[in-house]
């Protein structure tokens, strides 16, 4: 049996068709064009999933569900999604507008639940019960698998583990709250600190790597000096991992999982990342006995949405 996992984003929309394994065996991505209606959204959807069943070499017959990730807070009960800030729709009938293309049973979650099931599927947690999925981007997305199964709590918000604090009354966050760990830990939050720390320290290497550019720093900027013997590249990184670190015990100390994935662009350091963050989780968190969690760069990449909507349905 296959399934079909749609990938919904603000800026493209990805589907595939998905093997049990969590092997994509086709996929394909067209613009999302969030400006539109709900309903012309959906139908596109519709149009994707068919087309790639389709160049799969595969029929609806082969195909057990849909699966679909999508920024927000879904209602799978109720097959809508009921909010989501980064598109146009609100109580958005998708169940009801994708089988009216499709007559396949649809399945909706939030993505970072998807890209958590994916990881426990077929990627860094691939073995496990429990894991906990962090991806660390523009924002800070969570995601938590209990027994082999998404949590999402009794209103599907669960696990915004971004916006559990780590310092009171501290950054601003885009939720309206201080001091989330989305506002010290994600990929934004790192770029203003480097960008904080290159306004300080004119005579700074991460100064020399944009040309004096601020607007040209991103995430990687204050590696790439760390890693050229930068003093202030050093601090930065260093403060960095430490509020990465913060955010992880606590998760550690309210789940105790097997693995914790971290996923997004900044998870691509690798062990000069990892390796100092597991040294300060472990000697911090509440539990030092072995076995400990085990913390790994996730592994799907950009399918992971594809992949751990698909597997929605399995």
């Amino acid at each position: 049996m296959f399934y079909v996992g749609i990938d919904l984003g603000g800026t493209n929309i990805a589907a595939g068709v998905v093997d049990e394994n969590g092997k994509i065996i086709h996929k394909d991505s067209i613009p999302t064009h969030r400006e539109r209606k709900d309903v012309e959204v959906i139908k596109d959807m519709a149009m994707l999933a068919l087309k790639v069943i389709k160049d799969s070499g595969k029929e609806i017959a082969d195909i057990k569900s849909i699966g679909i990730g999508s920024p927000g807070v879904p209602n799978n009960e109720k097959g809508i999604l009921v909010y989501a800030c980064n598109l146009n729709f609100k109580n958005a009938p998708i169940r009801e507008e994708m089988q009216k293309y499709v007559n396949l049973p649809v399945i909706l979650d939030n993505d970072a639940n998807c890209a958590a099931l994916a990881e426990c599927v077929a990627g860094a947690a691939k073995g496990t019960k429990h894991s906990v999925t962090i991806t660390l981007g523009t924002g800070l997305g969570g995601g938590v698998v209990i027994d082999g199964k998404i949590y999402s709590g009794f209103n599907n918000s669960a696990s915004e583990l971004g916006h559990s604090i780590i310092a009171m009354d501290g950054e601003q966050c885009t939720c309206g709250r201080k001091g989330c760990y989305e506002a010290y830990a994600s990929a934004t939050a790192l770029i203003r600190q480097t960008k904080r720390a290159a306004v300080e320290n004119k005579d700074s290497m991460i100064n020399k790597l944009v040309n004096g550019d601020l607007n040209k720093i991103d995430a990687k900027t204050s590696f790439d000096a760390a890693r050229a013997g930068d003093e202030t590249g050093r601090k930065v990184v260093a403060q960095y991992i430490r509020y990465i670190a913060e955010g992880l015990i606590n998760v550690i100390n309210t789940f105790a999982p097997e693995v914790i994935v971290i996923g997004g662009g900044v998870c691509k350091e690798g062990e000069y990342l990892l390796k100092p963050l597991r040294e300060i989780v472990y000697s911090e968190v509440y539990f030092k006995e072995e076995p400990q969690t085990q913390i790994k760069a996730a592994q799907m990449g950009n399918d992971a949405g594809i992949v751990g909507a698909a597997m929605l349905g399995r």
